[in-house]
């Protein structure tokens, strides 16, 4: 059956009728003796936000590393439903197989610009360089979409062949976003996008993450320590503890009646 959406603001339920579009099921991941990830289930329905909150070391960040197949864990499964894609777990994908799908159907843009630029080409390079991967191979087709890409993400085109190291840390951002979002994936994922930004800079990226979602019903799962985003984009919370989740509801819930302590903790260190 198709999605079925209420056109609501933000944080009034919505109607998910759906197949699930992203959903992970037993998700363990340890790095030595740590344990990063315990037993995580994650379903994400189509045109939602999951936000993914805790603190530093809670998980958040692994769990979304596995979500964009760079890490694989000891035990769990990850399906996305695709069309046209045969039903299978992705952490049985081959590297090849991996990276045509993350280039196909997952977008990503992380915290440090640095892991998903090439700071040294042009910023419509580097969104042409993700349709390469793809197939893409009409270099005015590249140009044109590259461009469409960038003036989505609200990047200035006066700067389009403009290097990121050349420009400020909000707009290495928006090239991460128009890189991302280039394909229309499946999935957005966020990756602590407006950590180390100035506040102003900070909203921008937001609004314009807001816009996108509304205007496009991305998937997306966002991950950040900061509840101020969380709360400012998220249709449903998810909040992490030592590799488990401890708590998930819709986000006036777990912002209003948190019920476990650890979050009651988080949001009133917030208040």
């Amino acid at each position: 059956m198709a999605a079925l959406f209420n056109t609501v603001p933000r944080h009034e339920p919505r109607l998910m009728l759906a197949e699930p579009m992203l959903s992970m099921r037993g998700i363990s991941k340890s790095f030595g003796e740590v344990k990063a990830v315990i037993d995580v289930d994650v379903t994400v329905y189509p045109g939602e936000v999951l936000g993914i909150v805790g603190e530093s070391g809670s998980g958040k960040s692994t769990l979304l590393r596995m979500m964009n197949l760079e890490d694989t864990p000891e035990a769990g499964s990850y399906h996305l439903s695709l069309p046209d894609q045969e039903e299978r777990n992705l952490f049985t994908l081959d590297r090849f197989e991996r990276r045509m799908l993350r280039a196909r159907h997952i977008g990503i843009v992380y915290q440090n610009p640095h892991l998903g630029l090439l700071m040294g080409h042009t910023s419509s390079g580097n969104v042409a360089e993700r349709l390469l991967i793809a197939g893409n191979r009409n270099f005015a087709d590249l140009r044109s979409r590259a461009r469409e890409s960038l003036q989505a993400s609200e990047f200035p085109l006066e700067r389009i062949d403009a290097r990121p190291r050349e420009l400020s840390g909000g707009m290495q951002q928006r090239v991460q976003l128009a890189k991302a979002i280039a394909l229309e994936p499946a999935v957005l994922l966020l990756d602590e996008p407006t950590t180390g930004l100035d506040v102003s800079v900070q909203a921008l990226v937001l609004d314009t993450l807001k816009r996108l979602q509304q205007e496009r019903a991305i998937t997306m799962v966002l991950v950040s320590h900061d509840l101020g985003v969380i709360r400012t984009m998220a249709d449903r919370v998810m909040v992490m503890r030592r590799g488990r989740v401890v708590e998930q509801g819709l986000a006036d819930q777990i912002f209003q009646d948190p019920q476990h302590e650890y979050t009651q903790q988080l949001v009133h260190a917030k208040l």
